[in-house]
């Protein structure tokens, strides 16, 4: 099987307007999504992100450190999955709860790495 990583984007204020109680809907239904992918083999890790942090970047030595928009579309999350292919990958991504419970979520499907062809170099892996 390969490996995918499913990462979620959304805009980080899609579930400001929830009520305390649909809130606890879509976190239902993300452990019952994690739940499914666990039991059939496919879940290697998910997690949510956290609001803060930044960005980096370094152009010629000149750093830059710009603080996270918590107004745009941002990665609140990821799934590393396990897939026979493609499609099979994006499949799984739309059974996401994001889909379900706002408008505005895109799911980023991209083939994991292992190891560098032209090296062999292996990648470390904690599973």
């Amino acid at each position: 099987m390969n490996e995918y990583m499913l990462l979620i984007r959304n805009l980080s204020n899609s579930k400001d307007s929830f009520s305390p109680e649909r809130h606890t809907e879509f976190l239902n239904a993300c452990k019952t999504y994690i739940g499914e992918l666990k039991a059939k083999g496919q879940l290697i890790a998910a997690q949510p992100l956290i609001r803060e942090g930044v960005i980096l970047s370094n152009a010629g030595h000149n750093w830059a450190q710009i603080p996270l928009n918590d107004r745009d579309e941002m990665q609140v999350g990821y799934y590393h999955i396990h897939a026979h292919s493609l499609d099979e990958a994006i499949a799984i991504a739309r059974r996401n709860p994001e889909f379900s419970f706002t408008t505005t979520a895109r799911v980023e499907v991209r083939p994991v790495k292992i190891n560098e062809q032209t090296t062999g170099f292996k990648y470390p892996r904690q599973h």
